[in-house]
């Protein structure tokens, strides 16, 4: 081994050990940033950078580029990241570099896997995928119905009690991540959907038992999350969609649909329950042919 790289292993091991004894970082995260900042080592060993010390941001650029060929996600690659600025920062300090172009960098936001989206017309396929021959038709119409209406999680709607279904107000009232409550407006036809499957269907399944929940199993029990996914993949199948179909597609779609139809990204970030809206802004990759009919309509040399 060479003696800059000698001088590399060095640095991370002493990088360890003032995470672990100055900043008192958990064991896991000593084994994280240590694995990572390892693999960044034999990316130098193989000649990708001279003087790890004296980085340019090319070559930082490189060695993203090369995790990303190497097929690791993109929340791996801003693992892998944060430990080199990490890194890099402790090297400052110990005035080993004065290099901090590493922070310029940002997380790979624009490689992360852009969620699947049903065109309209798809997903109006789907929720007329159960018919009256189907056993269980008017809960798995307003199921469905309820997904694609309110953007919710899948926990989200098998959480829902009789108590959050307002019908005469058309709205439900969700709890999201961490016990947070929204409220979620309902469509024409998701209405029609629910009271149809409360009125006529529901008491049949829960056999005048109490229990609190709206959707319930053909034993009137919760429907689990497993279930609902289950009950989700079979209208799938019968319509020959992409296997990748789920229960989270159909929020990603009301979500993008929504945003095509011109509402605010706030708006869309409070109907799905989002504490940071750069999450919601996932959503707007899929809408550019409306950014380009916009562009084209209002901008004097567009056309």
């Amino acid at each position: 081994m060479t003696t800059p790289l000698l001088d590399l292993h060095q640095d991370i091991k002493a990088f360890r050990h003032y995470l672990s004894t100055e900043r008192g970082a958990a064991t896991n995260t000593l084994l994280a940033y240590g694995r990572d900042l390892e693999h960044f080592a034999l990316w130098v060993a193989e000649g990708h950078l001279r003087d790890y010390r004296r980085p340019t941001l090319a070559d930082f650029s490189r060695y993203l580029s090369r995790l990303r060929e190497d097929g690791l996600q993109p929340s791996s690659i801003a693992r892998h990241l944060v430990a080199l600025k990490v890194f890099f920062r402790f090297l400052r300090l110990e005035q080993q570099t004065a290099s901090n172009v590493v922070e310029l960098l940002a997380s790979p936001t624009l490689w992360e896997r852009i969620p699947q989206v049903l065109s309209p017309e798809a997903v109006e396929k789907l929720l007329e995928a159960p018919k009256p021959t189907d056993r269980f038709f008017l809960r798995d119409r307003a199921l469905l119905e309820t997904l694609y209406a309110t953007g919710c999680r899948a926990s989200e709607v098998v959480g829902l009690r009789l108590e959050d279904i307002h019908l005469e107000a058309a709205f439900i009232r969700c709890i999201g991540k961490g016990r947070k409550q929204r409220v979620v407006p309902l469509g024409r036809p998701a209405l029609a959907a629910l009271k149809t499957y409360l009125t006529e269907f529901r008491p049949r399944l829960v056999r005048g038992a109490e229990t609190p929940w709206v959707f319930v199993s053909r034993g009137g029990k919760k429907l689990s999350r497993e279930m609902l996914w289950v009950i989700v993949k079979k209208y799938v199948r019968r319509l020959g969609l992409p296997g990748k179909v789920s229960p989270h597609t159909l929020r990603h779609s009301f979500a993008t649909h929504v945003l095509a139809g011109g509402a605010d990204l706030r708006i869309v970030q409070e109907f799905l329950g989002h504490s940071n809206i750069r999450t919601t802004q996932h959503y707007t990759h899929v809408d550019r042919e409306r950014l380009r009919l916009i562009h084209r309509q209002f901008h004097p040399r567009a056309k």
